[in-house]
């Protein structure tokens, strides 16, 4: 009587890993239910929550995240400028800007500094699962409203000051933001800096722009652009 063989034991396939994403956000009731909507997904996970872009800068090149969620405003170091060192350091990770400002300028400057992505705080959370599995396959996810700002933005100069005026990132943020109208409390509020600081920024662009007020600068600016 022939024997016959056993056939070995199927090989278990195990599910894969859920993919990390690292978040950078100053203000704790968005980082809470920006990681509990993270923490819902089944393939994702919130691996690392950051408070500002100097921490980020030292956990994110550790953590090594699938992909960083960062807001465009933080304190001190704003997102864009954390975005620009953390891409010198680990260019691979994909780093997706949040934001509850619609603004051409600020979303050329970030797109500028290495962002993959650009999205509203107010995505849907379908929308944000379809961003983060879009970036992961080398996508550039945005919403509607951002991806028309990109077209617009790349009909205008990418800078926004004359040349041989050399503002930082952060400067140029407060310059935008001066340049439409806002008073020094609402650049602050915006930009989550104290209405001292923003007056400090205000004399070191005055200075670079060779200008004595902010009618002067808004002129320079808003020159420099057409």
């Amino acid at each position: 009587m022939m024997k016959t063989e056993t056939p070995p034991p199927a090989a278990a396939v195990l599910p894969a890993p859920p993919l990390k994403v690292a978040l950078v956000e100053d203000k704790p009731e968005l980082r809470d239910s920006w990681s509990r909507l993270i923490n819902s997904f089944p393939d994702f996970v919130c691996a690392g929550v950051c408070v500002s872009g100097e921490e980020a800068l030292r956990t994110i090149p550790v953590l090594r995240p699938d992909v960083v969620l960062m807001d465009i405003f933080l304190p001190r170091m704003s997102g864009i400028e954390c975005t620009t060192r953390l891409k010198e350091v680990a260019p691979k990770i994909p780093v997706v800007m949040l934001t509850g400002v619609e603004d051409n300028e600020l979303v050329f400057m970030a797109l500028q500094a290495g962002a993959d992505g650009f999205l509203m705080k107010s995505t849907k959370p379908a929308d944000l699962h379809l961003a983060l599995l879009e970036v992961r396959r080398g996508g550039a996810p945005m919403t509607s409203e951002i991806a028309r700002r990109v077209v617009e933005s790349f009909r205008r100069p990418a800078r926004p000051t004359e040349p041989g005026v050399h503002l930082s990132v952060r400067e140029e943020e407060v310059l935008i933001l001066l340049s439409k109208g806002y008073s020094n409390k609402e650049i602050a509020d915006r930009l989550t800096l104290s209405v001292d600081t923003v007056g400090s920024h205000l004399k070191h662009i005055y200075e670079k722009m060779h200008v004595r007020s902010r009618a002067e600068a808004v002129a320079r600016y808003m020159t420099a652009k057409t």
